[in-house]
C-alpha cells in the first residue's frame, strides 16, 4: 500500500517502487500504462484476461472508489476459479497489484472514477478474452443491480467455456 507524506499542501505518494517489490520476493517491469475513466456509478468493466502474454497490473484509485475484482486463472494453481474483492477509493489510498494469470475487473462505486493501472505487459487485442461478469460458476456479489456494461463485455465467455478452451 502506499505510503502518503501529507503536508498543508496536499500529499505525495509513491505508487510503486521496483525495490521494494523486489524485497516482497515480486519482480516485475511494467510496460504500459493505462487510465480509466468512469462518470457513472454502476459502471463494470471485465472480467478481462490476455490468453497469451498475460499482464501483472498495478491499480490505483485516484479519484472516486472501485470494487476490484480479481479471479485466479492459472492452470495448475489451488485457488482456480476463485475470486478476490477489494474497495479501492482515493480516501484509503490503497493499490492492488494482481500477479500475471488473473481475470480482473472493476465496477464504479461513485459518481466519477479514474483508475491508473500499470501493465507488465503490452495489451494484444488478438489474444483478449472477457468472462462474464455474472457467471453462476464464480459466483461474485456486486455491490449494484442496474449495471452499466460494454456490449463487447456483455458478449464475454462463461467461466465453463473458458476452461475447457484455456485451461
Amino acid at each position: 500500500m502506499p505510503i502518503r507524506h501529507k503536508d498543508e499542501r496536499g500529499f505525495f505518494s509513491e505508487t510503486y517502487s521496483q525495490r521494494r517489490y523486489k524485497e516482497l520476493g515480486i519482480n516485475v517491469e511494467f510496460l504500459q500504462d493505462n487510465h480509466s475513466f468512469s462518470w457513472e456509478p454502476g459502471t463494470l468493466r471485465g472480467l478481462h484476461f490476455q490468453s497469451k502474454n498475460s499482464q501483472a497490473k498495478l491499480l490505483t484509485v485516484v479519484h472516486g472508489k472501485i470494487l476490484d475484482v480479481v479471479v485466479d486463472l492459472r492452470k495448475n494453481s489451488k485457488t482456480y476459479g476463485k475470486h478476490f474483492k477489494i474497495v479501492l477509493s482515493e480516501k484509503n489510498c490503497k493499490s492492488l497489484f494482481i500477479p500475471a494469470g488473473f481475470g480482473h475487473a472493476f465496477c464504479g462505486l461513485e459518481k466519477e472514477n479514474i483508475v491508473i493501472y500499470s501493465n507488465s505487459n503490452y495489451r494484444s487485442k488478438s489474444n483478449e478474452i472477457g468472462i462474464k461478469w455474472n457467471d453462476r460458476d464464480l459466483n461474485i456479489k456486486w455491490p449494484k443491480k442496474n449495471l452499466k456494461i460494454s456490449k463487447k463485455d456483455k458478449s464475454n465467455i462463461s467461466f465453463k467455456e473458458f476452461t475447457k478452451k484455456y485451461r
